[in-house]
């Protein structure tokens, strides 16, 4: 019996990727594996929780088909989690499943990072946030019409990635 991924994904250097790897060519494995990997959000520990949104963005870059069927629990469960690699990640693994969103969780997708553009500090949180919200506002003028103001905001904002980031978007929606 192998170990959990929550005992696989504990220890090691805070800023590493731990055994990070050795789940995601586990899961590449067995795509069954997916759900488990989800659950393990549930762990107490922060930094396994970061080590499950590594492995789940790069599960969701390879096969973003084997994650969507999980895309109920990312909105509702997970979304809740107050963490700020697990929000960058929604931000992401949002943008990455696009083109499967069903018209009703893209608007709960599009909420849940409306929130996090309006509250979170993170500098990764807002770069992600505002690079899926972006790509979304290409195909949907009402949300371009949200986000402007706020990309005009963020180009003050003291963290160059961000207000270079805002200047880029607000450019491109000119």
């Amino acid at each position: 019996m192998r170990e959990s991924f929550e005992q696989i994904l504990t220890g090691g250097h805070p800023n590493s990727l731990g055994r990070t790897l050795e789940v995601v060519e586990l899961i590449l494995k067995d795509n069954t594996l997916v759900a488990e990997l989800i659950e393990t959000y549930s762990s107490s520990d922060e930094i396994v929780r970061l080590r499950v949104s590594n492995a789940l963005k790069r599960i969701c870059k390879e096969h973003s088909d084997w994650v969507y069927p999980y895309t109920d629990i990312l909105l509702s469960k997970i979304a809740k989690i107050n963490q700020a690699s697990t929000q960058w990640t929604l931000a992401t693994i949002f943008r990455l499943l696009s083109h499967f969103l069903t018209a009703e969780q893209k608007e709960l997708a599009t909420d849940h990072l409306k929130h996090n553009l309006d509250t979170h500090k993170d500098w990764i949180v807002i770069n992600t946030t505002m690079e899926t919200l972006f790509t979304w506002s290409k195909d949907n003028p009402l949300l371009a019409e949200w986000l402007i103001p706020r990309l005009q905001k963020f180009q003050k904002d003291t963290h160059k990635s961000i207000s270079g980031r805002a200047t880029k978007y607000l450019t491109a929606l000119s």
